[in-house]
């Protein structure tokens, strides 16, 4: 008697312990793997902080473009005549502007000067036009480096995606990691429940003179390490609801259920088509392809930069007495300026190490081109390998509960061991217990496969899941 009164104590705290999981709870609520992304993408502000990236790639061409605006300078001071006991007031104001896609400036400057052989001050105006026809010849390289900054936008905006889905992934093998937990945990609850009532038949037998008192004591084992699996599967169980409950930001006092994730994924795959279109269509090679065209312009925007620079000039000066450019002087004028560095030993760097660079990454695409193929190969392998794992599994699993339900009656009427009848019903809930592994194995890597062909998430389902878009985001 004391001992099943231990047995039932034990009863008692499994039961309490999983009640506070939420499984005994009255008010349940089942979570599909979509219901479960969509609420995420709601609520966790992991994704938005993901988003949020993309505002500041509104302002990277404005950051590092040359600047279009009308630039205005004015300048006043005091010049003191030592000899002539007077002070007189000096101005200048100019406006500038340029125009970077041309490679055009223009430029207005007006001032007011003192005169030494006279107390009143005289005058200029001047207007300038200044056009480059060498380095940056109107404006090369400004597209180019126009070109350069929007890839590497177009980058960024391909970069955010995948981190993006690199998180939507982890939360959905979080939500596999649960409902297998969940599968597990109904497995061993089970196995404790059939184990305890052929504890009360032995023990019945045993009143009966029946079963021997080593029958008994082998069958508490037995109890009690389907009791010590259901405590470690239990808490494997705790741990991963209390995961998604913070994905979910779920504050709420219902039971959670998981449910089947299958209809989340497509159980045909093939490598051959699945592979030509991710090298087709992906955001991964897209991005290569990106790089390598940047490289490609980093190199023409440094050669462009080693000419000289050159600018012609045409402008017009009108010069007079007086503030009003009174009895003015007017003067058309052309020129050439020129700026050539020797021996341009910055330039030259720059050039050669954007030469290097463009080979290190069409070298550094190919192989990563290889090594993608290797990957995603191995990815088929593993999933078809498990595939079949699993088919085999629930052969062995129909098999085995066969064996036990003859067993069962074999060792009613006393023809097998004990030993036999236990080695069968451990056999079973092995089983059972694999196939719960199994079919959470081949649910990671067919997400894995959507993660790594790029298949998982694209921008319009990214917008799509969440109530506000990236310009409300922004207010």
């Amino acid at each position: 008697m004391q001992a099943k009164r231990i047995i039932y104590t034990a009863i008692f705290f499994i039961l309490c312990l999983f009640s506070s999981t939420g499984e005994t709870a009255d008010k349940t609520r089942e979570i599909s793997l979509d219901d479960f992304i969509l609420i995420a993408a709601q609520n966790d502000v992991f994704f938005e902080k993901i988003l949020i990236d993309e505002l500041a790639l509104r302002y990277r061409k404005d950051l590092l473009m040359p600047a279009r605006d009308i630039v205005l300078s004015v300048k006043n001071q005091y010049d003191f005549f030592m000899n002539q006991d007077r002070t007189q007031p000096e101005n200048t104001i100019g406006l500038s502007k340029l125009f970077p896609y041309t490679g055009t400036s223009v430029s207005a400057v007006y001032s007011s000067a003192p005169s030494f052989t006279n107390e009143t001050n005289s005058s200029r105006m001047e207007f300038t036009l200044s056009q480059s026809i060498a380095r940056n010849a109107f404006g090369k390289g400004t597209r180019l480096l126009d070109k350069i900054v929007g890839l590497e936008i177009d980058v960024a905006r391909h970069q955010i995606v995948e981190a993006y889905e690199d998180y939507l992934a982890s939360i959905i093998k979080a939500y596999i990691d649960w409902y297998e937990a969940y599968q597990k945990v109904d497995i061993a609850r089970s196995s404790y429940n059939e184990n305890m009532k052929l504890l009360d038949n032995i023990m019945e037998r045993e009143k009966n003179k029946i079963a021997l008192a080593v029958d008994v004591n082998k069958i508490k084992i037995q109890v009690y390490d389907k009791e010590e699996n259901l405590v470690d599967f239990t808490e494997e169980y705790q741990r991963r609801l209390t995961i998604i409950k913070t994905i979910m930001r779920y504050e709420g006092n219902e039971t959670l259920i998981p449910n089947n994730p299958d209809s989340f994924f497509s159980p045909e795959v093939s490598f051959e088509y699945d592979f030509k279109d991710f090298r087709e269509n992906s955001r991964t090679y897209a991005i290569l392809d990106l790089l390598a065209e940047k490289s490609s312009f980093e190199v023409d925007k440094n050669a462009d930069d080693l000419l000289p620079s050159i600018n012609l000039l045409t402008g017009f000066d009108i010069a007079g007495k007086r503030e009003s450019l009174y009895e003015s002087d007017n003067m058309f004028y052309m020129g050439v300026s020129m700026e050539w560095p020797f021996p341009n030993q910055v330039q030259r760097a720059e050039l050669n190490t954007a030469k290097v660079s463009l080979e290190k990454t069409l070298l550094s695409n190919t192989d990563t081109h290889f090594r993608l193929y290797r990957d995603i190969k191995n990815l088929y392998l593993n999933l078809n390998q498990e595939k079949l794992l699993f088919e085999i599994a629930h052969k062995k699993d129909g098999l085995a509960g066969e064996v036990l339900k003859d067993e069962t009656e074999n060792y009613m009427y006393g023809k097998i061991t004990l030993n036999d009848f236990i080695r069968a019903v451990n056999t079973y809930d092995t089983n059972r217990l694999n196939i719960a592994t199994r079919h959470a194995q081949i649910k990671r890597l067919l997400l894995e496969r959507l993660r790594i062909l790029d298949l998982l998430i694209t921008r319009k389902q990214i917008n799509d899941r969440h109530d506000i878009s990236i310009e409300e985001a922004k207010k």
